[in-house]
């Protein structure tokens, strides 16, 4: 690509150097060689339009092919004059003899010379002397270079040797400048098409036609995540889920030659466990590995106040999702939008939306491309909840439960990675007091025992007082005594009968 945008610049160069020269010669009187240098740019104008496809600059080459083929025109009727005076066909006289003046025109329309209209006039007038015109350069042969050379070579004729070496020197100087600064552009210009095509692959949008523009505006505009920047490390503990979501969502991505026939894809997989257990940002996690579009859906956006619009909204996103694929969609508290079928309290336009999305998650799967798939991953705090139907199309589904010992403390080392600490924290005494916690708990007791000394430091003293604090003050080391009060303050907030219930549920219906 870089050789082809060197070519580029190098033909741009000479066609700029052939028009100049073009441009010289007509000025001088040397109109057939500018015709031959007006001939050669239009057909080097041609042969670069065919490798342009941005179509403003191409538009604009066409319009300078079009100016140069018009001054082309002009210096070819200036030639097709002056030929026509050379020549008379009807005296049938040699195209480069000189008519004398005592000759008189074949053609009556041409006056005759005074001596032969009036024979008193004596003498004759003197015939006009025709000088050289002033010498001109030579038509270049090949690279601009060259004919450079050669045009300084001829001017130093007539000087002494010493001159003609500082010339050529001069030209070869200025000729390596040009290379180098066509060679900077070309780099340019391959960067900026390279941004180009990556911004080109960013931009890909959904062709709308056939579908309520509001409606796919909307669900770009609210649900469309293409880069969650979430990884692996982010997420501490819960190696288990993540080496199982790995292999049902990621791996697949990976190698879509192996996952096919009876090896194929997961539907879907759902994540049960209490709330704050990290099942959201696994999510973000899965799709931000995968290198897939993120689709990140709820109740509240799927559900309109239109009869049918839910609906439509519903199969919009998947084939949305189909046209981003590979692409993963994430329904949060799948719960509250697919509950069980039958029950006295549900609405018809629920139990619609709820059979459009089973109907679209049985047709998710592209056979012709395997890569190319649609993976959707659900999360619920309430699994018993969910309709059986659903819970069949989510094939796979992983247990997301309170993080353990070693969890805890690497929680606490991401959490306090950007606070300063004192010396005496124990991080695993304090990851052993947190036992019970989920991940949303362990993080809300280090956001609050960071601040409790700037809570100490600011107490009694007035607005301004607060304002006209330095920032070294209130930026003080989290001490041991802060997270205890911290602990007092905050407790857990899942209790062991919720604990116990999805384990009942997991032994029941898990599929892990």
């Amino acid at each position: 690509m870089t050789e082809s945008l060197y070519k580029m610049n190098l033909s741009i160069a000479d066609i700029c150097e052939n028009t100049k020269m073009g441009r010289e010669f007509a000025l001088l009187g040397n109109y057939e060689t500018a015709l031959v240098y007006y001939q050669g740019v239009v057909q080097q104008i041609h042969r670069l339009l065919q490798t342009i496809n941005d179509p403003i600059r191409k538009e604009r080459w066409q319009q300078i092919q079009q100016q140069i083929a018009q001054e082309y025109e002009q210096v070819k009727d200036i030639q097709n004059i002056l030929n026509g005076f050379k020549s008379d066909s009807h005296c049938d006289r040699p195209i480069n003899t000189r008519m004398t003046y005592d000759e008189v025109p074949c053609d009556p329309d041409i006056w005759p010379p005074p001596s032969a209209r009036d024979p008193d006039i004596w003498p004759p007038p003197t015939p006009i002397e025709h000088k050289p015109g002033p010498p001109v350069r030579q038509p270049r042969v090949g690279r601009r270079s060259e004919a450079t050379k050669t045009s300084n070579v001829s001017r130093g004729s007539n000087s002494n040797k010493t001159g003609g070496e500082k010339v050529s020197k001069r030209v070869e100087s200025r000729n390596a400048k040009r290379e180098e600064k066509s060679k900077k552009e070309s780099k340019k210009e391959e960067a900026k098409e390279e941004t180009k095509e990556d911004k080109e692959k960013d931009e890909k949008k959904f062709d709308s036609t056939g579908y309520d523009k509001d409606l796919v505006e909307m669900l770009e505009r609210d649900i469309l995540q293409k880069h969650p920047n979430v990884r692996w490390d982010d997420i501490a503990d819960l190696e288990e889920a993540k080496r199982l979501l790995e292999e049902a969502v990621v791996l697949p991505m990976w190698m879509p030659d192996f996952f096919k026939g009876i090896r194929r894809p997961w539907k879907g997989v759902l994540m049960v466990g209490p709330p704050g257990t990290g099942k959201t940002m696994l999510a973000k996690a899965v799709a931000t590995e995968c290198g897939t579009t993120f689709f990140n859906v709820s109740s509240s956006t799927l559900t309109s106040k239109y009869r049918g619009e839910s609906e439509k909204l519903v199969r919009l996103l998947f084939e949305m999702a189909r046209f981003y694929a590979p692409s993963t969609i994430f329904v949060d508290e799948i719960d509250s939008l697919c509950s069980r079928r039958g029950t006295d309290s549900e609405h018809e336009a629920s139990r619609r939306v709820k059979s459009e999305l089973l109907i679209q998650m049985d047709g998710i799967t592209n056979n012709e491309d395997p890569s190319k798939v649609v993976m959707v991953l659900a999360a619920t705090n309430f699994p018993w909840d969910i309709d059986e139907a659903l819970r069949r199309r989510l094939e796979k589904r992983i247990y997301i439960s309170l993080p353990n010992s070693d969890g805890r403390e690497a929680l606490l080392r991401i959490n306090l990675k950007e606070v300063e600490v004192t010396e005496d924290l124990d991080i695993s005494e304090v990851a052993s007091k947190l036992d019970g916690y989920s991940g949303a708990d362990i993080t809300n007791v280090c956001r609050d025992a960071s601040m409790m000394a700037m809570r100490r430091k600011i107490a009694g003293l007035t607005p301004d007082e607060i304002r006209n604090l330095p920032k070294e003050e209130l930026e003080l080391p989290v001490s041991p005594g802060d997270f205890e009060e911290a602990m007092r303050k905050i407790n857990k907030s899942v209790s062991k009968q919720d604990l116990e219930k999805y384990e009942d549920w997991m032994a029941e219906f898990g599929s892990i």
